[in-house]
């Protein structure tokens, strides 16, 4: 269980460094590709915060269950990602 806390702490040190870097290189180029990317990296930080609150005992998993997966959970496993996927098409295609 102690490794557990280790681990989580160095997620948000870490994460909390690359959600920073994030909003800046946001700042400095306003471009919808950069801003989908940093909402993703967001959301993908607010997942590690979201998850060790329930690790914690402070919040509960919702009873709405997706595919066996509570939604709250399946939402923040889904939601960075989309993010992820939506900024490289737009590269991808302005690009070309």
């Amino acid at each position: 269980m102690d490794y557990e806390i280790s681990l989580f702490i160095i997620k948000l040190i870490l994460g909390g460094i690359v959600s920073f870097l994030a909003i800046l290189l946001m700042s400095k180029t306003r471009d919808f590709a950069c801003m989908t990317l940093v909402s993703g990296i967001l959301t993908g930080y607010a997942a590690i915060v979201y998850e060790l609150l329930i690790k914690l005992g402070v919040l509960t998993v919702s009873r709405t269950q997706i595919f066996g997966i509570p939604l709250s959970v399946f939402l923040y496993i889904l939601i960075p990602s989309l993010f992820f996927i939506i900024s490289f098409i737009i590269l991808i295609i302005k690009k070309r």
